[in-house]
């Protein structure tokens, strides 16, 4: 995996514990697509998610490898859907363990484009939001807010609690975007890898990154049911 130089400005990408490894994985990829350079934190906690949504694990001594056949891997499980030699520059990427605090996403001077948290517990938004930094992701969440950098939080998990509720404020006042993993029907989905594009492109909006995730709304009724004008709009 990439070493930081001089020019090099990555977009961080946190994966918290929640189930959504496939939005995390679209996510990536179309980074890397767009041609920007990616920092990489994979939670003590996701790991777990990774081995039972996948299969495989993802260990930091095989950490290529393993993002290599993480990416390779459709959302319904199909072990090669897509083509990490094709546009999906892998040595890009750097990941940093964890439990390292000493790691460069942890200090505000290390230069970072912002951060994706995909997907987003919410043990993991409690921490961000009561500024815990209790292992890396956390504490480059942190890092973000306070440089007023960009960060996109994707949650997952539901129903939300009361305290949930009132720390995804905190987050929104602090100056991140909360954005839910709630995919859409109007941009016509028609498989699984759909509606995990369109989560991960609109997550990708808010960091303003460029991207061919999904089909656009673009005003005209029954694009997502292919029906013409006797369908129903969307919600956007």
């Amino acid at each position: 995996m990439s070493e930081t130089s001089g020019d090099r400005r990555p977009w961080l990408v946190g994966v918290s514990g929640a189930s959504g490894t496939p939005y995390a994985a679209s996510v990536i990829r179309a980074l890397l697509h767009a041609g920007e350079d990616v920092d990489l934190v994979v939670s003590r906690a996701s790991r777990l998610t990774i081995l039972d949504e996948t299969g495989h694990p993802f260990r930091d001594a095989h950490a290529d490898a393993d993002l290599r056949r993480w990416l390779a891997r459709g959302a319904d499980g199909t072990p090669d859907a897509f083509d990490v030699d094709a546009g999906t520059d892998t040595s890009r990427v750097r990941h940093w363990t964890p439990g390292d605090l000493a790691a460069g996403p942890s200090s505000g001077s290390y230069p970072v484009k912002g951060m994706l948290i995909v997907p987003a517990s919410t043990a993991c938004v409690a921490g961000v939001a009561l500024g815990l930094s209790k292992d890396l992701l956390q504490r480059a969440a942190s890092v973000t807010l306070k440089e007023r950098r960009p960060l996109v939080v994707a949650l997952r998990e539901t129903p939300l609690t009361g305290q949930t509720l009132r720390h995804l404020v905190a987050l929104d006042e602090a100056g991140a975007v909360v954005l839910p993993a709630s995919p859409a029907f109007y941009a016509g989905a028609r498989h699984i890898q759909d509606l995990v594009d369109f989560v991960a492109g609109r997550a990708l909006d808010a960091a303003g990154v460029p991207h061919k995730l999904y089909h656009r709304w673009e005003g005209e009724l029954g694009q997502g049911s292919g029906q013409g004008n006797g369908a129903t709009g969307p919600m956007p």
